[in-house]
């Protein structure tokens, strides 16, 4: 039974289909008697509040840290902006600001007992309100990379950080305590808390996030027969697709430190403890790209700790591994192999580390002449900054020097440069792909595509509810590229459903739609809003379903994000689904006009519970109608053992300003499923009789002869008519 319900919680997408539509000029198959409302003066309407967003501007400011230091490494303090000379891949550069930050000032200075400083990461309203904070304070992120570190390296990596905290932290250093495993979390807030923070380091133990240390294996060299571990089994797996996930997830997560970091003013340092980072090519570099340029702009220097430290190699391996395979041990194949597999997990590191301006510490013994150099490249610097003069946002690594006027032996210490900004259009396959994760993870809702959407809830049975999802986007969010004598536009859609307990995915639903148009054809429909459908089945339960779609010409995103509360079924009561308004009615019938490519689960479903005799109710995403439209309502009753689907009526009453206007007959089901025990109601009525304004319409259910009845709500918004016009609909996508 558990198996049964593990595969009900997976998510599936199992219907998406677009329509270019303005009005409704489908069929319905069973009509019900118009309804005749009393007539009442209709209220001005009122426009739905706007959801909060955020408005971003983008600047191309940039701003470096400088350490000037003399013959005797102490930092050179009191120079001028006009003694610093900044250039950019060669091109001078007009310094906008520039200050100095004395950390050396507050560790000379005594103080008493003061309350503890605490910077809580991630919960920065603005840099300006912490700025007297942290000025001329140290900023030390310890990270640890728990993924990779096995038992006696965590142990290792801890005790110099407890060694640290006890004997090396000054009066001007904040630091904080960063776990990566199966999550990332943040263990200690930036702090001077010397106490809390030593509990942090003592909490972080072995656990089987360890277990992927071991993964990693070098390629084998030209000409040599396979160096891999000999485990005894019949197949041995190639690790290779494992890395490249395994990579990104660690750079994505020195990625998300480095965007927490971004809301603190100042320089950072980030020491990350670590067993390595196996990248495996270019599957890996836009990640990479990623990380270095979030680090840069959060003005972060990573310096990586090989936490194995300095250690002999053991021929062939030590105990804990099986021997390789083939004729390596005889030819010095395996030995190469173990050397050639430590620098290859170190590369990465040192890529990341250079470009940020920070350092790599590879086969050290002593962590804490690590510590001594950190503090010893922040013990004071200037932060310049100026506004780039190239405008290009091509993503290409800018080179940047600076000079100062000093008297020979001064030293500078500077990042040598940054990842330009990127526009969408030179995006590469991975760029995509890690904006929609970037945006799906962004707590900050997207709001530059203009966006609305509308879920209900059917229960298939009484472990799995459908929970259909239909997305609109104004005209105004269509961008139609020019192609051989047509049109074309494409969109990204994609949901991802979280227990709320547990913030646990359950599910996920990925489409790409394009639409391709005959320039007689996009004419005629070219002001007309885009209705995505698509589809998810859940067990019972609550949930945080976020949708997203980008529009793919210019890569402009909006997010949605709602509670679902799915019910679970109730033996002995009459449950009613969602009320579906709508004003369309389609046959499901093919076109190459739309092209869907569905990339979600792999479970199937024969049918959709808004796909009936052949035809698709296309759910209103506004439930905004016209006096000219048709309304058709859809509901479902779930019946308990006890009822007789015979006796069963259901009728649709109509309020307004609170007040009852209305009602329908009450009507027989249009379909009854015997072996769920569901009832289909479809009900459609003209609008022609109702004043302009806003409705309630609730749905009534019950079984004669018997105490079981039931009622559910929608609302919907009535207009003057517009002129009407015809309406596009596109298949199902192909099931996966």
């Amino acid at each position: 039974m558990r198996a049964r319900i593990n595969r009900f919680q997976q998510a599936l997408a199992i219907l998406a289909a677009v329509c270019l539509l303005t009005s409704s000029l489908g069929a319905q198959n069973s009509q019900a008697p118009a309804v005749n409302p009393r007539q009442a003066p209709a209220p001005p309407l009122t426009p739905l509040p706007l959801g909060k967003g955020t408005i971003r501007s983008t600047v191309d400011l940039v701003e470096i840290d400088v350490q000037v230091t003399g013959k005797n490494g102490k930092p050179i303090k009191g120079l001028n902006q006009d003694q610093f000379s900044l250039t950019e891949d060669g091109k001078s550069q007009k310094i906008s600001s520039f200050e100095y930050h004395d950390i050396e000032k507050i560790e000379t200075t005594p103080t008493a007992d003061e309350t503890p400083v605490t910077i809580p990461l991630g919960t920065i309203a603005s840099p300006d309100a912490i700025k007297t904070q942290v000025r001329d304070h140290r900023l030390i992120v310890l990270f640890f990379d728990m993924s990779s570190l096995e038992s006696e390296d965590l142990l290792r990596s801890t005790r110099a950080a407890d060694k640290f905290l006890r004997e090396q932290m000054t009066s001007a250093d904040l630091v904080a305590v960063v776990a990566f495993g199966n999550t990332l979390k943040v263990v200690a807030n930036l702090t001077n808390d010397r106490k809390l923070l030593q509990d942090a380091v003592a909490a972080l133990v072995p656990g089987h996030e360890a277990a992927l240390a071991s993964l990693a294996d070098a390629a084998t060299p030209d000409g040599e027969i396979s160096s891999s571990e000999d485990t005894g089994a019949a197949f041995t797996a190639d690790d290779t697709e494992f890395n490249v996930f395994n990579t990104d997830r660690k750079l994505a997560a020195v990625e998300a430190v480095a965007n927490i970091l971004g809301g603190i003013p100042g320089k950072k340092a980030m020491i990350e403890f670590t067993g390595g980072v196996t990248q495996t090519g270019e599957e890996n570099r836009s990640q990479l790209t990623a990380a270095t340029n979030a680090a840069n702009r959060a003005n972060v220097s990573i310096y990586s700790v090989d936490s194995r430290g300095l250690m002999a190699q053991i021929p062939g391996g030590d105990a804990s591994t099986g021997a390789a395979s083939g004729n390596s041990m005889y030819t010095g194949a395996a030995v190469y192999q173990q050397s050639q597999a430590r620098q290859d997990s170190r590369e990465t590191l040192a890529t990341l580390d250079g470009d940020t301006g920070g350092r790599s510490f590879f086969d050290v013994g002593d962590f804490g002449k690590i510590f001594d150099q950190v503090q010893s490249d922040s013990s004071g610097y200037y932060l310049l900054g100026y506004y780039s003069t190239d405008s290009a946002r091509d993503g290409r690594w800018r080179r940047i020097h600076v000079k100062v006027n000093l008297p020979s032996g001064a030293r500078l210490r500077v990042r040598e440069g940054y990842y330009a900004p990127k526009d969408f259009g030179v995006f590469t396959t991975e760029d995509r792909e890690r904006q929609l994760e970037e945006a799906m993870l962004s707590p900050t809702p997207e709001v530059e595509l203009p966006l609305a959407v509308e879920t209900a809830q059917f229960r298939i049975d009484k472990d799995q509810v459908f929970v259909p999802i239909a997305a609109k986007l104004a005209p105004s969010a269509l961008q139609w590229a020019q192609k051989r004598g047509s049109r074309e536009t494409a969109f990204d859609f994609a949901a991802e459903v979280r227990d709320s307990s547990t913030n646990r995915v359950v599910g996920a639903l990925r489409d790409t739609i394009t639409v391709n148009l005959a320039t007689e054809r996009f004419e005629q429909i070219q002001q007309r809003a885009l209705v995505y459908q698509g589809g998810m089945l859940l067990a019972p339960g609550t949930y945080k379903l976020k949708f997203l779609a980008r529009e793919n010409q210019s890569g402009r995103i909006g997010t949605f994000e709602e509670q679902l509360s799915l019910a679970p079924a109730l033996p002995n009561q009459l449950q009613l689904s969602s009320v579906l308004l709508s004003s369309q009615v389609e046959e499901v019938k093919k076109t190459s006009e739309v092209k869907t490519q569905a990339l979600a689960a792999d479970a199937k479903m024969e049918s959709s519970p808004l796909e009936v005799g052949g035809e698709r109710i296309i759910p209103s995403v506004t439930r905004t109608f016209t006096d000219q439209q048709t309304l058709y309502v859809f509901f479902q009753a779930y019946l308990p053992q006890k009822a007789e689907a015979s006796s069963l009526r259901a009728g649709l009453v109509f309020f307004r300003n609170g007040q009852r206007l209305s009602d329908t007959p009450m009507i027989e089901p249009a379909e009854y499923n015997d072996k769920t025990h569901t009832a289909s109601f479809r009900i459609s009525l003209p609008l022609s009789g109702l004043n302009a304004g806003r409705y309630t319409v609730q749905a009534i259910v019950v079984d004669a002869g018997t105490t079981f009845a039931a009622f559910a709500r929608n609302y919907f918004a009535l207009q003057p008519a517009t002129k009407p016009a015809a309406a596009l609909i596109a298949p199902s996508a192909p099931e996966n």
